[in-house]
């Protein structure tokens, strides 16, 4: 039977048996996976260090062609156990695996690997403000599934003025002009760069990011919730 070895991701983790575990990873080549990992919960297991949430991870399995494949062996790459020593990052955490899992099917592309691991790495960055990071998690899996908000023109075909106040239209994806309207042409600005940001590190090098963030983040939150229904 074939052996393959990826760099991998693991989603979640359920205890099956007496001592093994069933896992589903995500990988760059070869899309999300389910593996059963035997023996893992025994004190002596080589592949327990291998399959920690939170960390990225190289695996052996031998691929089925019907029902689970099975993890031989695993090593550890990349560990952000830095996510764990903060209670509301470990929590989010878990809340981003969840959601990519939740999302994606077992025919992922690779970007979704590398979405997710750069999510992580700014999780453990404690430099970075934890709402820095939501935000751009929304805005980039809003993007990867198709729903990034028309930032160019308004919902009434005319383009978006730099005097004029607006709200927002979750059905339209789209900014209406409204006198008492919460958004402005520098709150537009600040969501062009979020949406294209490869990092939410760079969003640090906007003057008024903090105040910025607190404001458009529960928007982004709406709009995930609305369009991807999580």
């Amino acid at each position: 039977m074939k052996q393959i070895t990826t760099r991998a991701i693991v989603l979640s983790r359920v205890t099956y048996g007496e001592a093994d575990r069933i896992i589903t990873i995500i990988t760059p080549k070869h899309g999300k996976i389910g593996l059963v990992a035997k023996g893992v919960r025994k004190v002596k297991s080589k592949l327990a260090g291998g399959i920690e949430l939170f960390a990225i991870n190289e695996m052996t399995y031998i691929a089925s062609k019907s029902g689970l494949s099975r993890l031989v062996s695993t090593r550890l790459q990349t560990e952000h156990h830095e996510i764990l020593q903060d209670i509301d990052r470990t929590m989010y955490g878990y809340e981003v695996l969840k959601i990519v899992n939740t999302l994606t099917e077992d025919s992922v592309d690779e970007t979704y690997f590398h979405f997710l691991a750069t999510a992580l790495a700014a999780l453990a960055d404690r430099q970075l403000p934890l709402i820095l990071v939501k935000l751009w998690f929304d805005a980039t899996l809003l993007r990867l599934s198709g729903m990034t908000p028309n930032l160019t023109t308004a919902t009434i075909g005319e383009k978006l003025q730099a005097d004029v106040r607006y709200s927002f239209v979750l059905e339209a994806m789209g900014f209406e002009p409204a006198s008492e309207g919460n958004y402005t042409a520098e709150t537009i600005k600040w969501l062009r760069l979020v949406f294209v940001t490869n990092t939410p590190k760079q969003l640090l090098r906007v003057v008024g990011h903090g105040d910025l963030a607190e404001q458009t983040a529960p928007l982004l939150l709406a709009m995930r919730h609305e369009h991807l229904r999580i």
